[in-house]
């Protein structure tokens, strides 16, 4: 990334906020395909003042929303207003002028709005959204949701990030979670699923889904999983393993507001709390990155897992600015693997 938002000048900014705007238009449009998703990962990787721009205007987006439909304050709110064309239509277009007057972008054409409404969170959010028919979705961090709860079909595309599905089961009525080129469908369940750029992950706790891909090739037969089935699936390979209860449990401790590791590389733990956490954890060695942990952290205090680090492994911790540098003790003091509990 070569360009900085603090370097930009002020009419450029106001350029590339537009264009976020837009782009969040576009992918709200009902009509977002992968292409445009690779367009949108390439515009955002062409320069930082892109990639923060689009931050902020999704955050004031989704703030916006929040305020012009007067939803209830508190942790679980209704997921659907009542249905109606003009309803979804008028609240998506407010919210997007609304968005775009508070970060200082001038009028821009407003694309047409879906039938499904978008939900998100933030770094280190967690949401609750309640259907009229009691089904449940539970947004994790960094996560982007559109639902639709049509009459014949309750919808939802997870554009990214990770969600706990408690669904009510109703054969007249279809409940589809859809995420890129792979479709979900309920037989009577309770689901977690994850989507990272390239992967797909579904963890099924309780009854059974049916998992298919609409890309037509040679694994778009369904796939039937029953609780305690594991699916992760790449560009590549589709992966199914089983999963001990005790396992599944753990996966879902972000709900409490924990991790729950057990035997964790050290790196793949500092990731965890890199998609929860705008401090950034760097793991400067590989050795010190294949270290393994035990132990339950909460999922928004870094310090405690810097603390672990310094403390239990004898590692050296490094503060610069956001980013968090763990590196190798001193010489003669080397870390081992080691247990914690907070």
């Amino acid at each position: 990334m070569s360009e900085h938002s603090s370097n930009t000048p002020p009419l450029r900014t106001k350029e590339i906020k537009a264009r976020a705007a837009a782009w969040l238009e576009r992918r709200d449009s009902g009509e977002w395909s992968e292409k445009d998703q690779a367009d949108l990962d390439a515009w955002l990787a062409e320069s930082t003042a892109n990639l923060i721009a689009y931050r902020r205007v999704a955050e004031v987006w989704g703030r916006t929303e929040r305020l012009v439909a007067l939803r209830p304050s508190g942790m679980e709110r209704p997921a659907i207003p009542a249905r109606g064309r003009t309803g979804p239509v008028l609240l998506r277009a407010v919210a997007g002028v609304a968005a775009l007057a508070l970060l200082g972008v001038g009028a821009v054409s407003l694309w047409p709005a879906p039938e499904a409404q978008t939900y998100m969170t933030g770094v280190g959010g967690r949401d609750i959204l309640t259907l009229p028919d009691g089904s449940r979705i539970e947004l994790n961090t960094d996560t982007v949701v559109r639902v639709s709860d049509a009459s014949d079909v309750r919808k939802v595309w997870l554009d990214k990030g990770e969600a706990y599905f408690q669904v009510v089961h109703n054969t007249a009525r279809p409940f589809i979670v859809i995420a890129g080129n792979r479709r979900v469908t309920d037989v009577g369940t309770k689901f977690l699923m994850r989507r990272e750029s390239g992967r797909l992950q579904v963890d099924v706790v309780d009854g059974r889904v049916r998992i298919q891909s609409d890309g037509g090739n040679s694994q778009s037969s369904p796939e039937i999983l029953a609780a305690g089935d594991a699916l992760t699936a790449t560009a590549n390979a589709v992966v199914l393993i089983r999963k001990p209860a005790n396992d599944l449990a753990n996966e879902l401790g972000w709900r409490r507001g924990v991790f729950v590791f057990h035997r964790t590389a050290l790196a793949d733990a500092a990731n965890e709390y890199n998609r929860y956490n705008r401090q950034k954890i760097t793991i400067a060695a590989p050795a010190v990155g294949r270290l393994t942990l035990s132990g339950t952290l909460p999922t928004n205090n870094v310090e405690a897992f810097v603390g672990v680090a310094r403390n239990f492994f004898s590692l050296n911790v490094e503060h610069h600015g956001d980013e968090i540098v763990i590196s190798r003790g001193t010489p003669g003091n080397e870390p081992q693997s080691r247990s914690s509990r907070h």
